[in-house]
């Protein structure tokens, strides 16, 4: 399947560093908001929630920085499923700012049934949409994790 440009915002004066950078943690932002983006494009956003009293929480996160972003500039996300099972949904995001790829970020998310206060499926019909949604081959980035030193 392909991928995802669901959402994109601007750099924010509030996101600098005294570098005058994207500090590493507004990084994140605009990853979790393509999440929410994303989220939505499947029916499994807010909406979602207000129906059902299930949400997605994230579980693990791993962001990689590979070039640096000053304002002003603007943001896009591109956004991937990379896998899915019964309680869990892998998703893989590009940073991009014009045609510099600027990071990577991958998350796992875990079906929650809030009014239960545990785990639980999804339903059939979205897990089925979200496997039908899995990039094939994966990125070369994914399942990446933290270099030990020697």
């Amino acid at each position: 399947m392909p991928t995802f440009r669901l959402h994109e915002e601007p750099v924010q004066d509030g996101w600098l560093d005294a570098y005058g950078h994207l500090n590493e943690a507004f990084y994140l932002v605009p990853f979790s908001n393509a999440t929410w983006a994303l989220q939505d494009h499947f029916d499994i956003g807010t909406a979602y929630f207000d129906r059902t009293g299930c949400a997605l929480y994230t579980l693990e996160t791993h962001l990689c920085y590979l070039d640096e972003v000053r304002a002003p500039a603007t943001l896009a996300i591109e956004s991937a499923i990379l896998g899915v099972d019964a309680k869990r949904l892998q998703v893989g995001q590009t940073m991009w700012s014009g045609d510099r790829r600027c990071a990577t970020f991958e998350c796992m998310l875990l079906h929650f049934d809030t009014t239960q206060g545990k785990a639980a499926p999804f339903p059939d019909a979205i897990r089925d949409r979200l496997q039908a949604a899995v990039l094939e081959p994966k990125p070369d980035w994914a399942g990446r994790t933290v270099r030990q030193l020697q």
